[in-house]
Parts: structure tokens; C-alpha cells; sequence
């Protein structure tokens, strides 16, 4: 990433996650779309091309959404004892609603903590 001299005030990187929003000015837009980022912040013009946050949004997805659908599934079946049917009515769609929010919303959190703390390709110094 190169060396940033804008001059905004920081953005808390949940605050720019939470709002998908820029992570150097917190107005610009992060997303084209639902979770393609865009090439540059259309307020401050930030490069978004230092961007790579990998595989990290699906692993805590997958453990951050599974723990609250799986987790509110058991309490109600041990609870109410609803038929089978009513646990996929009820908790399908939600796995699906709640996996999608936080894959966009995580996504936006740990590219706003990578520019924030200017993380970048690891490399190794040979000097």
C-alpha cells in the first residue's frame, strides 16, 4: 500500500464496516454492489487496490453465524419442541440472512483494520 497523506479525521474501523463505508474518509462507499469493492472511494478517491481480506470474512462468518442459528435451533427445540418443519421454515431462511449480513459487514470491518493498520503483503527483509 502506499503511503497515504490525505488528511482525514480516523474512522473507527467497526463504525467503517458496520456503514460499508471508506475507511480513510467514512463517507465514500466501499461496495459495488453486494460485496464486489469498488476501485476507488467516490468522496476521498482512495486506491482500493491495497484490498485483499482473503478467506478471513467466511471463516468468522462461518463460525459467528453458525453459533447463533445453531445455537437458538437447539435452545428451541429443548425449550418448545417444534416439529422438524418448523426448524427449516424458521432457521433456513435465518442462516441465510444472518451468513449474508455478516460476510458484507465483516468484509468491510477487516479491509477498514487492514488500511487502518497499514497491513500489507508480508515480505522478507534480506538487509
Amino acid at each position: 500500500m502506499s503511503e497515504d497523506n490525505a488528511h482525514f479525521a480516523p474512522v473507527d474501523p467497526v463504525k467503517a464496516g458496520l456503514t460499508a463505508s471508506c475507511p480513510r474518509c467514512g463517507q465514500g462507499r466501499l461496495f459495488d454492489g453486494f460485496s464486489t469493492i469498488k476501485a476507488r472511494c467516490s468522496n476521498c478517491g482512495l486506491d482500493y487496490s491495497f484490498v485483499d481480506s482473503g478467506d478471513g470474512p467466511a471463516i468468522f462468518v462461518i463460525l459467528l453465524a453458525d453459533f447463533l442459528v445453531v445455537g437458538l435451533a437447539v435452545w428451541t427445540e429443548l425449550t418448545y419442541h417444534p416439529p422438524v418443519w418448523l426448524h427449516f421454515v424458521l432457521f433456513g431462511p435465518m442462516a441465510i440472512i444472518v451468513s449474508l449480513w455478516l460476510l458484507r459487514t465483516i468484509k468491510a470491518m477487516l479491509i477498514a483494520l487492514q488500511y487502518k493498520n497499514k497491513a500489507s503483503q508480508g515480505t522478507i527483509d534480506r538487509g
